[in-house]
């Protein structure tokens, strides 16, 4: 699976797509074993399968995001929140003037709050935004998947992202996430305090119960939803 796009300027002229889709991924601990990228390979692979099913042009990653939460952790790397606000609208801006009529924001990470508002504030100017998925898709992605953990319960590195990344990028699973569960519903104060205030491990799911198949059937899930914010 090619994450990056390898078209050329004469491809993207023959395929005339007017949404642009621009993965959002983060540089963060995802317990011990998953990449400091989950959320980059998780937008990223996202793309790929809908530039496969829709005429959408995918944009490169953006891959350092708002992760504050995670800073305990050795090699979580963040910017700021406006900082992030200005990439986005700046991208927006260059694609508009390149022909796109709309800009998807594909949203890997949960902590990027500030790209809500930057959709919001978009559906005033000339092009159009959409954050993408939202909680809903992620919802019915879970039930239609089979997965048993909940959102509240499946926060991070937990059943859901290692179940795509067992699906999509397998070799990058290390060993021992059959026995990294760890569960915090209560997170509360979580951006006064970070996440290490909830968990030792920077885990907060049960990755024990992910597999490939519910990886697949999440994405297919989501590919599917997509149709509507089109």
């Amino acid at each position: 699976m090619d994450l990056l796009p390898a078209d050329t300027t004469l491809d993207e002229r023959e395929r005339g797509a007017t949404v642009a889709l621009l993965p959002i991924g983060s540089v963060e601990q995802h317990g011990p074993h998953l990449p400091l990228t989950t959320d980059t390979l998780v937008a990223c692979t996202l793309a790929v399968e809908l530039a496969a099913a829709y005429v959408v042009r995918r944009l490169p990653p953006v891959t350092i995001s708002c992760s504050h939460e995670h800073a305990a952790w050795p090699g979580t790397v963040s910017i700021s929140a406006t900082t992030l606000a200005a990439v986005v609208r700046d991208v927006a801006a260059s694609v508009h003037r390149a022909g796109a009529t709309s800009l998807v924001l594909v949203n890997g990470h949960g902590g990027n709050y500030v790209l809500g508002n930057v959709v919001q504030e978009a559906s005033l100017g000339p092009l159009r935004m959409a954050l993408f998925p939202g909680e809903p898709d992620w919802d019915d992605a879970r039930a239609e998947a089979g997965l048993v953990t909940s959102g509240l319960s499946d926060m991070h590195a937990g059943e859901l992202e290692t179940s795509i990344l067992l699906h999509a990028h397998p070799h990058l699973v290390r060993p021992g996430f059959a026995r990294a569960d760890e569960l915090a519903d209560d997170r509360r104060h979580m951006l006064s305090r970070g996440l290490q205030a909830y968990t030792e491990s920077g885990v907060v799911g049960r990755p024990s119960l992910a597999s490939p198949e519910k990886g697949r059937a999440v994405l297919a899930s989501l590919v599917r939803a997509f149709a509507g914010y089109l």
